[in-house]
């Protein structure tokens, strides 16, 4: 899972997350699968994250992955750009 991160400056302490699955991850129903997938995990840990811009974009992978498998793998990813709550303070 690849996550890019902008942190938010204006003090808004909103949390803005977009997705972006490649065609090559399926067709459709595939692509809208690894989508809800995605924000339910986004749902999990969205009282960890910071204040800011997000674009994740999930690898075919997440499909076959558990739920939990997942959701450690969004918080990895999530602690290596720096975008964990407790990473920001």
């Amino acid at each position: 899972m690849r996550l890019r991160f902008l942190p938010d400056r204006t003090g808004e302490d909103l949390c803005r997350v977009a997705y972006a699955i490649p065609r090559k991850a399926g067709n459709a129903v595939v692509r809208n699968r690894i989508r809800r997938r995605t924000r339910a995990a986004v749902d999990q840990v969205a009282g960890e994250m910071a204040p800011g811009c997000y674009l994740i974009s999930p690898s075919r992978d997440t499909i076959d992955m558990t739920f939990p498998d997942l959701t450690n793998s969004l918080r990895a990813s999530l602690r290596s750009a720096g975008a964990l709550q407790e990473a920001m303070q």
